[in-house]
């Protein structure tokens, strides 16, 4: 709408139009776009998923845990420790290696009102799962005209590890960012960790909870607002994680970290870097996007996954449909390699996106590209 109203508009009176209504449109309230926190104490990823866990299964016995070595085992990767022997085999549920089945007894538990949260040990093995989580959680609530609520968290590690070969590589945001019926999350720090997957599993709709294994492990600040058995992200608001005037660079998941990175170096060479930590995919902050790329007039999207209908493709469509006018360079978007991930550590390497990939993109958005003449 907004493209027939420039059309038809002229010059001057298109800009009035955009710096005015639209814009107090789209600019988020401060408080919607920023959750600093003031930090208190540190703590790993897999200490705030574990902590969410707990807490939201203390406060509500309609939750319960199911999958692939989540019990017996404390979890392939240590995030449910702890909580067979807290809470009992029947609401931490090992089960065997048969995504299709665990997956579809979860999404017949949401129908008749409890509350599961399915770990896959990899979202490479959602795919054996895909039926239940499209056509079964996704859809239902819109079949049945609202009647069928399907509270479920779908979690686990997505995208890239190391050195796990293509078909444990994957990234599956785009995949299921497209799919109306679920929410999609995608945390970065402990902060995020913990206040979406407590947010996930209260929210009435089946929520897709794309963590990353390389992640479990690194600790961030937290504050005690946070650790508050009450805290919840809200879904749908991105945070900006650092404040900037020259270029906008969105990023998710593990990718926000070298997006951070990417902007300290680009400030010793006088760019003032925006990083948004997009937190949720599915639904889009788009306000939020849009009101920082109106600011820089640039725009940097960074993800992991495939170039081709990607989170970064969705991004630049969203920001070319609303705020066209205040671009006054390229979108430059920055992705995997095109390609199935290879094994080899050094070709690994080059297919997914590094830091000094994201500032030579930066660069390039601000036309401070080096000559590739110059560089030979």
């Amino acid at each position: 709408m907004w493209g027939i109203v420039r059309q038809k508009a002229g010059a001057a009176a298109s800009s009035i139009l955009i710096s005015g209504q639209s814009l107090q449109r789209l600019r988020p309230a401060a408080s919607a776009s920023r959750y600093y926190s003031s930090a208190a104490k540190e703590m790993t990823v897999r200490d705030a998923l574990n902590s969410a866990l707990d807490e939201e299964m203390s406060a509500d016995p309609k939750v319960f845990l199911m999958g692939e070595e989540v019990g017996e085992y404390q979890g392939a990767y240590k995030i449910t420790k702890g909580l067979l022997e807290k809470y009992g085999p029947e609401r931490v549920l090992d089960t065997p290696i048969t995504e299709a089945g665990f997956a579809g007894i979860g999404v017949g538990a949401a129908y008749h009102g409890l509350k599961p949260v399915v770990e896959f040990m990899t979202f490479n093995f959602s795919m054996q799962a895909i039926d239940h989580i499209i056509n079964s959680a996704a859809k239902t609530n819109y079949m049945s005209a609202g009647q069928i609520s399907v509270p479920i968290v779908f979690r686990g590690p997505n995208g890239a590890a190391a050195g796990v070969g293509a078909q444990h590589s994957q990234c599956y945001a785009a995949w299921y960012g497209s799919c109306p019926g679920l929410k999609v999350l995608a945390p970065y720090s402990s902060e995020d960790a913990r206040g979406l997957l407590k947010a996930a599993i209260r929210d009435p709709d089946p929520v897709v909870f794309l963590e990353n294994e390389l992640l479990y492990g690194e600790s961030f600040p937290v504050s005690a607002e946070v650790l508050d058995s009450s805290f919840t992200a809200p879904i749908g608001k991105a945070k900006i994680e650092r404040e900037g005037k020259d270029v906008t660079i969105t990023a998710f998941s593990k990718m926000v970290g070298y997006a951070l990175k990417a902007a300290e170096e680009l400030s010793k060479e006088g760019i003032s870097a925006e990083v948004i930590n997009l937190r949720s995919i599915r639904p889009l902050d788009r306000a939020t996007i849009n009101a920082s790329v109106r600011k820089t007039n640039r725009l940097v999207t960074v993800e992991e996954g495939f170039p081709q209908h990607g989170v970064g493709a969705e991004i630049c469509a969203s920001v070319v449909e609303d705020s066209f006018g205040y671009l006054d360079a390229p979108v430059e978007r920055i992705s995997g390699a095109d390609i199935p991930m290879p094994y080899a550590a050094n070709l690994e390497r080059m297919a997914v996106p590094q830091i000094e990939d994201i500032v030579r993109a930066a660069k390039r958005a601000c036309y401070r590209a080096v000559p590739l003449a110059a560089t030979g």
